[in-house]
């Protein structure tokens, strides 16, 4: 006889999210048995208080609720939760009905795009539909069962609506299934009628002893296999772009021994950034539009690409322009992304493809010429990051390089390691192409950055996610002043939950960084810079940045020069709570060294000139794409 236990439906759900329990390997390697979901993000409403607010207090010891400032950030946060434990755990997060559940649409859509698990609790409307239209339901005139949480179903990888009790059965399992699937994880969402919430139902006891989780490693396939090997035991200049894949496969060791063991250099999108220590022989840094001279020079000369757990997203490949005529091989867990670009696919584990590979190649090295020229090609890019990090400007305001390396070698002044003990933060901007090329990673997981959806407001509440998930990490966020102003409230929920960040905004005075692009294209400088959208009988934009983040509670200062940065940055490493330094940077300069050409579509016609000839260099350059 099965014995069960009466619940609502709230209270089952939120039992068993308490009782999953995943095996989690740690960066150092250690092998640890941690909860699966490491507690959820809530802001109560209509929607959600009575029923799954009721359950989560019940079970407050153990899976601990957050209160955040805004559901995009709460989700955002949980986001992050999930990518700095390399998708092993997650975080659940949820809403009330209408406004509160389409806040959190971007961060669904942003852990589609990046692959990363979530788990979306939104409240829905009532399914006997008595009291309808409820406050802030959306009504269809067409289709009864609808609602704004329909609006999740393009950007989950699993949606649901539980309408009986018993559904819950089948729909919890599936999806936990999904985010736990190497090849198909991502956000799911289980939209939850207010009335079916406080529901009771007899539940199997068993249903909350569910079994211990284990990331799957598939192997590859014989004959993806031998092809593979044929590849590359025929490359003389073989160059690997490691991915994102990398790192959420848990493949650094076993990426750090095929480089060793035949002599490929790496290179490293934005996803892969820290998957080989900045400082190996054969690190290339940054690949793509962001990449550094040493990496896209070896992309454009290489005959084997061996794309290892990477989407080969346009600002990797340089819009498919960049890898010329070489055979791209690429080891990817989702069948999608293997088998891009008419490339030959290995689909496994990165790990476990990885070893495989070096296995059977026993003897093969990459031509010894090729191999030297890497370790050469590294040393002096290494040696130019230097360089570029450490001056100090006299006559001009600082930029971002600059900025990178003071807080950087703030840590050496604290007696810290950076490329160790730091964790950065960012997200859109200028920010993620000067810290792809100059930040140093010497750890997985050193190096944070939302470049699959860029998604400009992630940088804080990001930041607040990582801290859960890496707390004994000093978690850094450097952030432009337009990001830093489309979503900061988590700022707030940092401090009242004592998680200590430091946040570093640059502020060029608007969007520096797609003011460029606006010129590059041949057009205008025009809405993006505060200064120029200031219209008659407007005010100049004054922000203070400092005197804000002091208001949400954070100890915050603005620092005069780079000299100043470091030394705040020093005494902000040894504050107990949340840091907000603030600087005044210029957009104008950047770091030229290295980049290679992204696809931006310039008008075909324009009374500008500037715009005529960028449309002409635009169309040479799409010459040398990949078909």
């Amino acid at each position: 006889m099965t014995t069960t236990v009466r619940l609502t439906v709230s209270q089952a759900l939120v039992r068993y999210l308490a009782a999953l329990r995943a095996e989690v390997v740690q960066p150092d390697g250690r092998t640890e048995i941690l909860p699966y979901c490491g507690g959820v993000f809530a802001i109560f409403g209509h929607g959600n208080v009575a029923g799954l607010g009721e359950a989560l207090h019940a079970e407050k010891d153990r899976l601990p609720t957050f209160r955040a400032h805004n559901e995009q950030g709460m989700a955002n946060a949980a986001v992050a939760f999930a990518k700095a434990n390399f998708r092993q755990r997650m975080m659940a997060a949820t809403s009330s009905i209408g406004p509160g559940a389409t806040n959190m649409l971007t961060s669904a859509a942003l852990a589609h795009v990046g692959r990363l698990p979530l788990l979306l609790l939104p409240g829905d409307v009532f399914v006997s539909r008595l009291p309808d239209p409820v406050l802030q339901q959306v009504e269809d005139f067409e289709q009864g069962d609808v609602s704004a949480n329909d609006c999740f179903r393009p950007v989950t990888r699993y949606f649901d609506r539980i309408t009986s009790p018993g559904q819950l059965l089948v729909a919890l399992p599936r999806a936990i299934q999904v985010m736990t699937d190497p090849a198909q994880c991502g956000p799911v969402c289980l939209a939850l009628p207010q009335d079916v919430q406080t529901f009771a139902y007899d539940w199997p006891e068993a249903f909350f002893a569910p079994p211990l989780i284990r990331m799957r490693r598939p192997p590859a396939d014989a004959l993806e296999l031998a092809d593979a090997l044929d590849v590359l035991k025929a490359a003389k200049k073989p160059l690997i772009v490691a991915g994102g894949g990398v790192l959420y496969s848990q493949a650094w060791d076993a990426l750090r021994a095929f480089a060793d063991t035949h002599g490929v250099p790496v290179a490293e999108s934005q996803a892969g950034k820290g998957s080989l220590a900045w400082d190996h022989p054969l690190n290339l840094g940054s690949i793509g539009v962001t990449g550094s001279p040493a990496a896209n020079r070896a992309a454009a000369q290489a005959d084997v690409v061996f794309a290892v757990g990477t989407r080969l997203q346009d600002f990797t490949t340089g819009s498919h322009a960049l890898y010329g005529d070489a055979t791209l091989l690429s080891l990817n867990v989702q069948p999608f992304d293997a088998g891009k670009k008419r490339g030959r696919q290995l689909v496994a584990d990165a790990r476990t493809g990885l070893g495989q590979l070096s296995a059977a190649l026993a003897g093969w090295r990459a031509d010894p010429a090729w191999t030297a020229a890497s370790r050469d090609q590294a040393a002096a890019w290494n040696a130019r990051v230097t360089e570029l990090t450490t001056r100090i400007p006299t006559d001009t305001l600082p930029y971002d390089a600059e900025v990178i390396g003071a807080v950087r070698d703030s840590a050496a002044d604290a007696g810290l390691d950076s490329a160790r003990d730091d964790l950065v933060v960012c997200a859109a901007g200028t920010l993620p192409a000067e810290l792809h090329k100059l930040w140093r990673s010497g750890v997985p997981g050193n190096y944070h950055m939302d470049y699959a959806y860029s998604c400009m407001g992630y940088e804080v509440a990001g930041g607040l996610g990582a801290k859960l998930a890496r707390p004994e990490r000093e978690v850094i966020v450097i952030v432009g002043d337009g990001s830093y102003m489309m979503l900061n409230a988590e700022l707030a929920t940092s401090v009242m939950l004592g998680r200590k960040l430091i946040v570093v905004i640059l502020d060029n005075r608007g969007y520096g960084c797609i003011e460029r692009l606006q010129l590059n294209c041949g057009g205008a400088s025009f809405n993006n810079m505060l200064d120029d959208c200031v219209p008659e009988g407007g005010e100049r934009s004054t922000i203070d940045f400092a005197m804000h983040a002091r208001a949400m509670g954070a100890e915050a200062v603005h620092v005069r020069d780079i000299g100043e940065l470091r030394d705040e940055m020093k005494r902000a490493r040894a504050a107990k709570k949340s840091q907000v330094l603030v600087i005044d940077t210029t957009h104008r300069r950047t770091t030229d060294d290295g980049g290679a050409w992204w696809e931006v579509a310039v008008p075909q016609v324009s009374e500008r000139a500037g715009v005529v000839d960028a449309h002409r260099a635009y169309l040479d350059a799409k010459t040398r794409q990949r078909r």
